[in-house]
């Protein structure tokens, strides 16, 4: 798996076979050849980062979609026959999009309630837009601010698990201690990093929260 990753975190894909050069290493794959396998599945590693490009907003990190749109394609490479009538390409790119999908069925049937923090999509400019963003962009009820206002107590009443960065990063996002709330853009100007190190830190901060939260309960 490591050795296929590779190519996809560097984003530089062997160029793809030939009709002639695929079918030569799908014979070849028919008799038992480690090699002509390794060869199908590298020259269509392509397709994974395709087709992950569709997940993107699904709130998962990249390196697992693309972890998982792996095996996938393993799987798509493992069942292809010759005696199907299509490409190679076209069975695994199906396969790879189910793999993804079963997967995300799997984490959505595991949630047993929603949170407030809970990623729903991305803004115009590619940042996370969660509940409590759309929350706070409109008239809220009495019930939702009492909501909130919990919400964020719990969160303050955890932060001490976090590094420094992770807080400060927390306290932006989520305008904590009456700060002003900014997004991960204006966040990573700030510090001086990239947006997606701003997701990171930020992801990592709430998976520390979730779990002291959840021990406290």
């Amino acid at each position: 798996m490591g050795f296929f990753l590779g190519y996809l975190h560097n984003s530089v894909f062997p160029p793809l076979l030939t009709e002639e050069e695929e079918a030569a290493n799908l014979r070849a794959l028919a008799t038992g050849s480690e090699e002509a396998k390794r060869i199908l599945i590298i020259h269509n590693l392509r397709l994974v980062a395709h087709i992950c490009k569709k997940f993107e907003t699904s709130g998962i990190d990249r390196d697992d979609l693309i972890s998982i749109g792996i095996i996938g394609l393993i799987k798509g490479v493992n069942t292809f026959s010759l005696d199907r009538n299509t490409r190679l390409a076209t069975y695994a790119a199906r396969c790879i999009e189910n793999e993804i999908l079963m997967y995300l069925r799997s984490i959505r049937n595991q949630k047993t309630e929603v949170s407030l923090y809970d990623p729903v999509g991305v803004d115009k400019e590619g940042n996370e837009v969660t509940l409590i963003d759309i929350l706070g962009s409109r008239e809220m009820s009495a019930e939702e601010k009492v909501e909130l206002d919990e919400e964020r107590k719990l969160l303050r009443d955890h932060l001490y698990v976090l590094d420094d960065k992770e807080s400060f990063v927390l306290r932006l996002r989520y305008g904590l201690d009456n700060t002003p709330r900014k997004t991960q853009r204006e966040i990573a100007r700030q510090l001086g990093i990239s947006r997606s190190y701003v997701s990171r830190i930020e992801k990592k901060a709430v998976q520390k929260l979730t779990k002291a939260i959840e021990a406290h309960k």
